[in-house]
This record gives structure tokens, C-alpha cells and sequence, in this order.
């Protein structure tokens, strides 16, 4: 896998931005608030159709223009794949792959594959559920394409109960069909999400271990299931969970169980990393997960995926840096932002394209 271009129109700060890739490793330099995580952002999502940083893809379009464009070219396996997507609200956005208009997100999100890896990450830890669930979405998308529609359709039924749980008018039935299809959406995902985090923890746990040599690094998907479930098991559990408490979201106009509650908890040596770890083994431990998520890719879809590294080494001591930038693949693209390049060693620089970015433009 490798991004050949780049095209930006009316895209966060940049008004218009063409770039060809000409190395495995390129590192975009610039003061901050320059447009070095706007463009990675860019990348980002035309993986992922998403980004950590918004909660509308309205906020990604330029002040004061209607609409953004984004647009790549990438090579897979040797053939030339163009990827568009036009962001123009009100209205749906418009996804193309090789110039032809595609329906399904899932279509669309089996082209490019990336790992983001920015300063925000290594709060992972420390942030709310909701950071850890969107990290854990996103990571399954990437391998799992149709996880992204699994995921769009269990929050439509969602929302539709929360608005019927607003109104409830004792109508009991209409409830049980929700919950009914509520179980069958929530277990697909919660299969998807126990079945990743075991693989994902067996990969992070050897990448963590080399780094903090004495400490031990376990997942657990916060949930009441037995991970040897099938999806139809859970299904069911889920559906007698949802009427158990029904009485309760009723009351409460909410939907109170179901995977949008979940979280995920890390150990080291059997003890809560979220609670007590110190922020050098927190950002150990997201270390280990990004780099455990670049092998999982590559294992799962025979891919080499994108690597993102926005401005995240000078957040990390020179033990964690190195271990880092040893570990990428030479057949990994990579593409990082900084400040400068005092935190990269000539040995490194040597083979990497260092551009510089001012107010939206690349000099």
C-alpha cells in the first residue's frame, strides 16, 4: 500500500492543496496551527470516513465555503486506486472510488488502510469511554469494512428508541420490536469488538513487553459476555438484559445497556492502567497498541496500511522514541509532522522527504 497524491479543496485551513509522495517516509515540518494536522486528518479520513477530532463533517469544510473536497490516489497490490470524497451538507457526502459513486460506506472504507498515532492518543487512558469505544470503531474498521455499517445501523435503532422512549405511550409492543433488533445489532458488534482486543491484545503484549521488560499488559472488554459466545448467545442475553430493564428506561426516556455503554480496561501485572498507571507506562501501553494495530492489519488483509505519526515523538522520552521509529517496517509508509527535526536522528533523516508547511501551503 502506498498514497501516491493528495488533492485538498476548501479543506480546514488549506483552500487548495495538491501533493505527490515520493518516499516511503515523509515528515511534514511547520510551526503550529500551519495545517500538518489537517492535512494527516485529511488521510485519515479517507480511511476511515470518520476523524477523532469532530463531531460533524461539516467542521471540516473552510470558513465561510459550502463545501470540501478530498481526494488521493493510492496503489494496491500494483494498481493505481482513486479515492474522492465530497463533503457538501446538508446532503449526504459523495463517495467515489475509481471515478464511480459508491452507496456503501463499506465499499468505499476497503481501500485505504491507516494507523493514526497523534499526542491526543496517549491519553487514551485517561480519557472518557466514549474516546476508548471510538478508538476501538475505528480500529475495527479498518480491517473489518462492514463493521462501519454494522455499527451506522445498531445507532439509527438506537436513536429511534431514545425518541420512542421520549414519548412512550404504553405501547409495549413496539418496544419489544425495538429491542428485539436492538439485541441483533448490538451483538454483532460486541462479537467483533471481543474477537479484535483477544487478537490485538496477543500482538500488544509481546510489543509492550519489549519496552517495559517486566510488566505484563492484558485487556478486558468491559461487558457481561463469555467471549466464547456466538452471536446468536448474545443476542439473546442482550434481549432479555433489554427487558429486565425496561421499566427502568422507560422511566428514565434512555437506553441504558447496550455497546454505546461499554468501555475497555487495560492492566499491567493485573492492576487498572486507566486508575494507576503512571503516564510513562500509559503512553507505553498506547505505544504498544498502535504498533500492535499496524501488525494486526497487515496480518488480517496482507496490506501494509498508511502510518500516521502526528507530532506524538516529542511527547515520548528517547527510550520510547527509538523503540518507535526502529520498529516501523522500511515498507511501511509513514508519514510524520513536528515542529522541526531536532527529535530524529540523521541516520533516519537520511532517507525521509522533510517538507515544510506555512498557513496552508506546502513551500
Amino acid at each position: 500500500m502506498f498514497l501516491n497524491y493528495i488533492k485538498l479543496k476548501n479543506f480546514r485551513n488549506y483552500t487548495y492543496l495538491e501533493h505527490k509522495f515520493k518516499k516511503r517516509k515523509t515528515l511534514f515540518v511547520g510551526k503550529n496551527a500551519q495545517g500538518k494536522t489537517n492535512l494527516l486528518e485529511a488521510v485519515y479520513y479517507l480511511s476511515a470516513l470518520s476523524s477523532n477530532r469532530i463531531k460533524k463533517d461539516s467542521e471540516l469544510i473552510k470558513f465561510n465555503e459550502s463545501d470540501c473536497l478530498i481526494s488521493a490516489v493510492c496503489s494496491k497490490c500494483g494498481i493505481d486506486v482513486s479515492l474522492e470524497v465530497l463533503i457538501n451538507p446538508p446532503k449526504n457526502k459523495i463517495l467515489k472510488v475509481n471515478g464511480i459513486k459508491k452507496t456503501k460506506s463499506s465499499d468505499f472504507l476497503r481501500v485505504l488502510r491507516v494507523v493514526n498515532f497523534s499526542s491526543a492518543d496517549l491519553m487514551l487512558m485517561r480519557g472518557e469511554p466514549s474516546d476508548r469505544r471510538k478508538w476501538l470503531d475505528l480500529a475495527i474498521c479498518q480491517i473489518y469494512g462492514a463493521y462501519y455499517e454494522k455499527l451506522a445501523k445498531y445507532n439509527k435503532i438506537r436513536l429511534q428508541k431514545s425518541n420512542f422512549l421520549a414519548q412512550f405511550a404504553s405501547n409495549e409492543g413496539l418496544l419489544d420490536a425495538f429491542n428485539t433488533q436492538m439485541s441483533i445489532a448490538a451483538a454483532n458488534i460486541v462479537y467483533l469488538r471481543i474477537k479484535f482486543l483477544k487478537e490485538l491484545e496477543k500482538i500488544a503484549k509481546v510489543k509492550h513487553k519489549a519496552v517495559s521488560e517486566d510488566e505484563n499488559l492484558s485487556f478486558d472488554y468491559d461487558c457481561d459476555f463469555d467471549e466464547n459466545l456466538s452471536v446468536k448467545e448474545m443476542s439473546e442475553i442482550i434481549y432479555e438484559k433489554l427487558n429486565q430493564i425496561k421499566d427502568d428506561e422507560i422511566r428514565r426516556a434512555q437506553c441504558l445497556f447496550g455497546p454505546h455503554r461499554d468501555d475497555i480496561s487495560f492492566f499491567i501485572n493485573g492492576i487498572d492502567a486507566k486508575r494507576y498507571a503512571s503516564q510513562g507506562q500509559q503512553r507505553t501501553l498506547v505505544l504498544a497498541l498502535k504498533l500492535a494495530e499496524l501488525d494486526i492489519i497487515k496480518d488480517k488483509t496482507g496490506e501494509e496500511p498508511l502510518l500516521l505519526l502526528d507530532d506524538v515523538l516529542a511527547e515520548l522520552d528517547n527510550i520510547r522514541q527509538n523503540y518507535l521509529l526502529n520498529a516501523i517496517s522500511k515498507d511501511t509508509q509513514t508519514i510524520i509532522t513536528s515542529v522541526d527535526t531536532l527529535a530524529f536522528d540523521n541516520n533516519f533523516l537520511s532517507d525521509v522527504d522533510i517538507i515544510k508547511i506555512s498557513n496552508g501551503k506546502i513551500l
